[in-house]
């Protein structure tokens, strides 16, 4: 007789199991989450004013003695159920700071706001999809010997795009140790930005702050040549941030202004090495600052809450722009997946971290990020409301809050994470399952509104 596969005996392992319908609970409590993490322990809520003990809950009743809960990993390679929720939740995060909820005043919608673009700087000329990579006009070949173009059409999805044209040409320490310093870069950005409106309507900059506030949510996104650029939502509020509504001279127009000289202007100097020298980091000469309609029931609004959604959930290997672990030794940069730039990157991390003058830009520890180590998205603190108050509010909603006067006390440790691989066969299933239902509940939604929200 023909055995069943591993994960088919272990899948009706668990089904045959007496406690299956509870340990089914969990799995759907937690979405379908790929890698949940195990904890062990107990919770007791007591009245705050007479002791009483009000609910007790203690995983020893538990299958397998434990209790399972997300892992709240972003990346879609990771855990598809997880990433879902994550771009859910920035999704309302980034939409509140464009159209207000959650907290944050509708009077948003009508204040100077700019979708903005900051792209990294040349290190070199590369593949390009759409156009001809044309050769340039003084002969078309580097010192190398190698053509400058190759005069094909690239279709956006093919290897060659974002390859350099000449790896020998191609700058690989600016480009890793520009992807190290991008961080401060956009720090130095966001200063200069206020500094330009303040000294544009007269003020001291030092008082800027008493007037108005620059308020943000970026992305950060890898392009097909694997260089970070970023994208932006930037909105100028009243000193008291989105409560309070910027003064009469504050404009799209003047925003628009500002970013673009400050784009031109920042730069950063790296620390000064032997080998390298100081190199003076600044933005590419592509600087994009769109106005977002002010009506707020255009498209544009809830477009860009949408893209910087789905992109948040992407990790490196995804975007072919690294991998999504850690890489400790050379042979792992060896084995990775990735194309022959990127490794040649990865190798540039490698080679520079171990510079002492480098030693603080930890290149080594990102080597697999290529250098980046900065948050994939970041917000001022008056732009919106936050991941942890929106997990909160789903909390309330599933009954989970806790109410005032309380006193609760908590022990747990972590006793494990993952599946087995028949509980991850079940997993998968479960969030199939919950991705359509809440598929079928839109599109009945959509019937019921008379298709105005396709």
């Amino acid at each position: 007789m023909r055995q069943l596969p591993e994960t088919d005996r272990d899948a009706i392992r668990l089904a045959q199991d007496p406690n299956f319908p509870r340990w089914l609970e969990q799995i759907t409590a937690t979405g379908g989450c790929s890698h949940p993490v195990h904890l062990s322990g107990s919770t007791t809520t007591l009245d705050g004013t007479t002791g009483e003990i009000l609910h007790h809950y203690d995983t020893r009743t538990e299958p397998g003695e434990r209790l399972l809960v997300r892992c709240r990993n972003r990346r879609a390679t990771i855990c598809p159920a997880c990433s879902r929720l994550h771009a859910g939740d920035t999704f309302h995060l980034v939409r509140a700071g464009l159209l207000g909820g959650k907290n944050v005043p509708a009077t948003v919608r009508h204040r100077p706001r700019l979708f903005i673009t900051l792209t990294a700087p040349s290190f070199g000329p590369v593949h390009r999809a759409g156009e001809p990579c044309r050769p340039r006009r003084d002969g078309g070949t580097c010192a190398h010997g190698r053509s400058l173009g190759c005069g094909a059409v690239h279709t956006p999805d093919a290897p060659v795009v974002g390859q350099p044209l000449c790896p020998d040409c191609y700058d690989y320490t600016g480009h890793v140790l520009w992807h190290a310093h991008a961080s401060k870069l956009w720090d130095r950005f966001v200063i200069d930005v206020r500094r330009r409106l303040a000294s544009s309507v007269g003020l001291v900059q030092s008082r800027f702050a008493d007037h108005t506030r620059l308020s943000f949510a970026r992305v950060a996104e890898y392009q097909k040549r694997a260089a970070v650029h970023v994208h932006a939502v930037v909105r100028l509020d009243g000193p008291n941030g989105a409560n309070d509504d910027p003064p009469a001279w504050a404009s799209t127009e003047l925003l628009a202004d500002a970013v673009r000289a400050s784009a031109r202007r920042v730069l950063v100097h790296t620390p000064y090495s032997a080998a390298v020298g100081e190199l003076a980091l600044r933005w590419g000469v592509q600087v994009d600052a769109r106005p977002l309609s002010t009506n707020g029931d255009g498209p544009d609004d809830d477009a860009v809450a949408a893209y910087v959604a789905k992109y948040v959930t992407k990790g490196a290997n995804e975007t072919g722009a690294g991998v999504d672990h850690p890489l400790t030794t050379w042979a792992d940069i060896e084995s990775a997946p990735v194309s022959g730039h990127v490794r040649t990157l990865m190798r540039a991390c490698w080679h520079l971290g171990g510079l002492p003058e480098y030693a603080t830009l930890r290149l080594r520890e990102w080597a697999h990020t290529l250098g980046y180590r900065g948050h994939i998205l970041t917000k001022s603190r008056a732009y919106s409301t936050t991941y942890a108050a929106l997990r909160a509010e789903r909390a309330h909603h599933m009954g989970h809050l806790e109410v005032p006067d309380v006193i609760t006390e908590r022990q747990w440790r972590y006793v494990g994470s993952g599946h087995t691989p028949g509980a991850a066969l079940i997993a998968a299933g479960i969030a199939s399952d919950i991705i359509l239902n809440r598929e079928i509940a839109l599109t009945e939604v959509r019937i019921a509104d008379g298709g105005a929200a396709w």
